[in-house]
């Protein structure tokens, strides 16, 4: 290779569409009977596919390797370069083909990114920052975004000089590498806190979908470089002085493979105007949150058989005990997003070392967190006294007319003082219903302010809550939702006996219990806590929403705001003064006083209260939640990946039923109110013409067939038996033989995960 090439090179990889077959690449390289050829093909190529047909045209197939859903195929051709006739049982095709030039990178310390749609200032910088502080001197860029001419022209331009860099080649392809059906790799509707409207598919800059670009790099650039550091432009190894680098890192392995272990790190706050750059990113999680995972590799230890993926080295397991350390820019990856819909920022703590490479490495002067973020010393006074004994339930409502005075009158049975709630968009009566009950003095009825402040039902409502009287005069504060029943084990069953059970408590976390639809499929008016005795095991970790709690929390300034499962905002001078306990009276762990929705095996407990969850009731009745869509979850349809979900009748359970008669006296009382009575039965009628309307709808009617069908009841005793991939990929992937009734006790059923949304 001649060493006078410029620093700075373009190539292309000769992807190409021919007829059914796609190739990512194909090199074309001299041997001792004429050349070698290595083709690359996308995902959907078969090995039946690539056999040679009668004729077989220049290029003599030898192998293919099937890898997943992709395949290698090796060959030999007459001696030369350029386009290659190849007939192969799905067509004939002319290629074109490239020959290695490993010589770029041979000795070299190499960056190995892609890149999506990162301006060149932000990968310049990138690049400057691994080159001084990691000793890189060359870096491979796989460029995802074809539309982007001025990228590559920008990027020489802002690298010419920068010294210690001997090589950048940035490459291109004529195929989208992504998924394709998912979004954007940092798309901004994707972000982890941001719900809505889905993002649309966008295959050429998706998450990589053809792992085995990788490969095909290694072999047509990098198979002679000293190290490759696999790090996107948001990824800023950790750099330490007198530390090794990475690359030093890598020579020291027994293998010649090193892991790269990530965190995600975030800025505080983003100036107006300005993209978001590395040096913003001043703040971690805590508890620190889990991160990617990357990979660094020795090429020539491992040798050209040695299958380059993007998540890793085939059959090569790195030497984790001691991983390399990067950082992961989140506004960096999510450019148009703000801060909070990437995490909650009560979790985020500033750190000194971030800071200091914000301000040393990069010149930058990021927004920090306002002093008193920074931990404050403990309160020494007392805990205020809440303002009162009363207990407070806040919630969203959308046509749950019918179930209403169930509800109501059970939270009422049991010592709820006072009920503030917000409807919208009702047109089954709900709202009608509320305003009489109002009237009466049984809750508070409001309209949802969402439209007006732009957040979802549910967030809007709870924000709008924290001005109310009701909720600032409360002792005792919880948001839960209609289909949810607080189900109290301790003494008589009432919240007296359950703040009695876990005395000093100040929060109090109540796990749900999944209950399905006990194989009821009509719709009656009757209570739904008689109905639906069939729920989930009391020791289940899947799917991940079957520990999901709802809290109890005492007004006493502990937290700054009320949120869906759980209190937001820890106030920390007080957090030594927090006594959060689970469902059976245990405490909580500490990493729950900033983030944490659902239990986990170390805290789980339903000694003295559960939270019945009746997420899809009947049959018929969930055609009408479907309709009606998520309160928190607006843009999510609930078709029957959430039913097979939220359906779980491994089991019974009846001990709310103790309350029966006492209900029942109290919901008789309710309806003896005249218009109380109308209202309810308006509901009812409304939503029995409402099931028969969308039965004769074809897609609901599909629906109503699959959710009812002896399948679909076998896989609703079945949860324990499925991995967490199985429900975020819906029941479809479930194999009929799955179903045997002789399985063995040990049998666990799992998938692959989804690549994009999970099935709703």
């Amino acid at each position: 290779m001649p060493d006078d090439l410029p620093v700075f090179l373009r190539r292309r990889l000769t992807s190409g569409a021919h007829g059914a077959l796609r190739v990512i690449e194909a090199l074309r390289w001299p041997s001792p009977f004429g050349s070698a050829v290595r083709i690359w093909f996308a995902q959907g190529a078969r090995p039946e596919m690539v056999k040679p047909g009668a004729a077989a045209g220049e290029m003599h197939l030898k192998k293919a390797l099937v890898v997943g859903a992709n395949l290698i195929v090796t060959g030999e051709a007459p001696a030369g370069d350029g386009p290659l006739r190849a007939a192969f049982a799905a067509g004939a095709a002319d290629l074109d083909t490239a020959a290695p030039e490993t010589g770029l990178f041979d000795g070299m310390a190499v960056l190995l990114a892609q890149r999506h749609r990162e301006p060149a200032e932000t990968v310049a910088r990138w690049l400057g920052y691994h080159v001084d502080s990691q000793g890189a001197d060359a870096a491979l860029i796989l460029d995802r975004a074809p539309d982007d001419a001025g990228f590559a022209d920008a990027l020489e331009r802002l690298t010419a000089a920068m010294p210690g860099l001997k090589r950048l080649v940035v490459v291109s392809c004529a195929l989208p590498l992504g998924g394709a059906k998912q979004p954007a790799l940092g798309d901004p509707r994707t972000a982890p806190r941001r719900w809505g409207e889905p993002a649309a598919p966008d295959p050429w800059r998706a998450p990589l979908g053809e792992p085995l670009v990788y490969d095909a790099l290694k072999w047509r650039f990098l198979a002679r470089a000293r190290a490759v550091a696999a790090l996107d432009p948001c990824d800023l190894a950790v750099a330490a002085p007198g530390a090794a680098t990475v690359f030093d890192r890598v020579a020291a392995t027994e293998r010649g493979v090193l892991a790269l272990a990530g965190e995600p790190v975030y800025p505080w706050r983003l100036r107006k105007g300005q993209r978001p750059a590395h040096g913003d990113h001043v703040c971690r999680l805590a508890p620190p949150g889990d991160g990617p995972a990357r990979w660094a590799a020795d090429p020539k230890r491992l040798g050209p058989d040695a299958l380059w993926l993007a998540g890793g080295i085939a059959g090569q397991r790195p030497e984790r005990a001691d991983p390399a350390r990067f950082d992961r820019c989140m506004s960096v990856l999510f450019p148009d997003n703000k801060v909070q819909e990437l995490v909650d920022k009560d979790r985020l703590a500033a750190d000194p070392r971030l800071i200091a490479r914000a301000e040393d490495l990069f010149g930058a002067k990021p927004v920090r967190p306002p002093a008193a973020q920074a931990a404050p010393a403990p309160a020494a006074d007392p805990l205020p006294p809440a303002p009162s004994e009363r207990t407070v339930i806040v919630t969203c409502m959308k046509n749950e007319g019918p179930f209403l005075l169930e509800w109501l009158a059970y939270h009422r049975m049991i010592g709820v003082d006072d009920i503030l709630v917000y409807s919208n968009d009702c047109d089954d009566g709900t709202d009608t219903l509320l305003d009489l009950l109002q009237a009466r003095g049984l809750v508070q009825h409001r309209e949802n302010p969402f439209r007006a402040t732009g957040d979802k039902p549910q967030r809007a409502a709870l924000a709008a809550a924290a001005d109310e009287p009701v909720v600032q005069q409360a002792g005792w504060i919880v948001p839960m939702d209609v289909d949810e029943f607080i189900n109290i084990h301790a003494g008589e069953g009432r919240l007296a006996d359950l703040y009695a059970a876990a005395g000093a408590a100040n929060a109090i976390s109540m796990t749900w219990r999944l209950f399905g639809n006990a194989d009821i499929a009509q719709y009656q008016d009757s209570p739904v806590t008689e109905q639906f005795t069939r729920c989930a095991p009391r020791l289940i970790r899947r799917p991940h929403q079957a520990w999901a709690f709802k809290t109890l929390v005492r007004n006493q300034g502990l937290f700054r705001r009320l949120a869906v499962h759980r209190p937001k905002g820890l106030n920390a001078a007080r957090a030594h003064q927090v006594r959060w306990v689970n469902g059976s009276g245990r405490p909580m762990p500490a990493r729950f006083l900033r983030s944490g929705w659902r239990s986990t095996a170390d805290c789980w407990g339903y000694d003295l209260v559960t939270l019945n969850h009746y997420a899809v009731r009947s049959a018929e009745s969930y055609l009408v939640k479907r309709r009606r869509g998520r309160v928190n979850h607006v843009a999510h349809d609930q078709h029957e990946g959430y039913w097979f979900r939220m359906n779980n009748n491994a089991e019974e359970d009846r001990s709310i039923q103790r309350h029966l008669p006492a209900l029942r006296a109290e919901i008789d009382r309710l309806m003896a109110d005249p218009e109380i009575a109308a209202a309810h039965r308006h509901s009812v009628a409304r939503h029995r013409a409402t099931i028969a309307e969308l039965k004769t709808q074809d897609d609901y009617r599909r629906l109503y067939d699959a959710i009812t069908s002896d399948r679909m009841r076998r896989l609703s005793r079945m949860h324990a038996r499925f991995g967490m991939n199985v429900f975020l990929r819906g029941p479809r992937v479930i194999p009929d033989r799955v179903l045997a009734d002789d399985l063995p006790a040990s049998f666990v059923f799992n998938v692959a995960p989804p690549r994009g949304r999970a099935a709703d």
